[in-house]
């Protein structure tokens, strides 16, 4: 065994123990059945599949990809100026700014949360303002709705938006920018068939790595949405830990699961950069 064979053991037996055998297991459970008294047999049956096309779980699904398709949008829009403005900042600036960004990623994921029922609740400070500002009379219903759920999307995986363009536009030869102004090219012109195009493979990286753990969350549906807005996360807590109907649960985590494979493939496929907008 060669030295580099050697080094790559620990990370091969990692994915085995923590990866492949895992899937290995829900692939399993998603085909299986289970009698009268839920003991589960092995007679292998697609039965968990089939059911996911129910008319009820099919509404979870699609609203699951809506939110997440609203919330990759809209980190999109905020995320791609940021990212911009950011990368042509000097060194210092670049750096505070980033830190900034990251600095409420050290925070508890679930504190992050509860923060935003608190600002969105009745007697939160956005009604509270508004109330006292006269600009309405009575609380508006801002906690428990789906806009409650895209909010707490957006501010929880807009970082993720960010760092891949920051990164990519960062690693853009000033060279090809230059020559455009030489030639002519206004500042619009220049981004347009410059930057923009060369910064693709960010966005793409960007918007996969918040689509993902958008259309699989069940914390911020759970706690902002209030029970009234079950994603597909929701969903596949429910079947293991209410319903424990965990061959349901397995089926729909391996749909989800080939969701996220397509997602990563078409990244692949579209994604010019190899680095992926890694940040080094």
């Amino acid at each position: 065994m060669n030295k580099k064979s050697l080094l790559s053991t620990p990370y091969i037996l990692w994915t085995l123990l923590f990866t492949v055998i895992p899937l290995i297991i829900i692939f399993v459970f998603s085909i299986s059945s289970s009698n009268q008294i839920g003991k589960i047999s092995f007679n292998f049956t697609i039965d968990k599949y089939k059911q996911f096309f129910e008319p009820i779980y099919i509404d979870v699904f699609f609203r699951s990809v809506k939110l997440s398709l609203y919330s990759t949008i809209v980190c999109l829009i905020v995320g791609y100026p940021v990212a911009y403005i950011i990368a042509n900042k000097g060194l210092r600036i670049r750096n505070f700014l980033i830190i900034f960004i990251l600095l409420p990623q050290w925070t508890n994921f679930l504190l992050r949360t509860y923060a935003w029922m608190s600002i969105l609740k009745d007697n939160g400070p956005i009604n509270s303002f508004l109330l006292r500002t006269g600009i309405i009379n009575e609380p508006l219903t801002l906690l428990y709705t789906d806009g409650a759920v895209l909010m707490g999307m957006v501010y929880n995986f807009l970082p993720y938006m960010i760092l891949p363009i920051y990164t990519v536009i960062l690693k853009i030869d000033k060279n090809y920018i230059e020559a455009a102004r030489d030639l002519g090219a206004n500042t619009v012109t220049t981004f347009r068939k410059i930057i923009f195009p060369l910064s693709m493979p960010g966005v793409v990286s960007g918007v996969i790595m918040v689509f993902m753990p958008a259309i699989s969350t069940f914390v911020i549906s759970d706690l902002l949405g209030g029970g009234h807005s079950m994603l597909m996360g929701n969903l596949i807590q429910n079947q293991f830990l209410a319903a424990r109907n965990w061959q349901f649960g397995s089926a729909i985590s391996m749909i989800l699961i080939l969701i996220i494979l397509i997602s990563m493939l078409l990244l692949n496929k579209y994604s010019g950069d190899d680095t992926g907008g890694a940040l080094w």
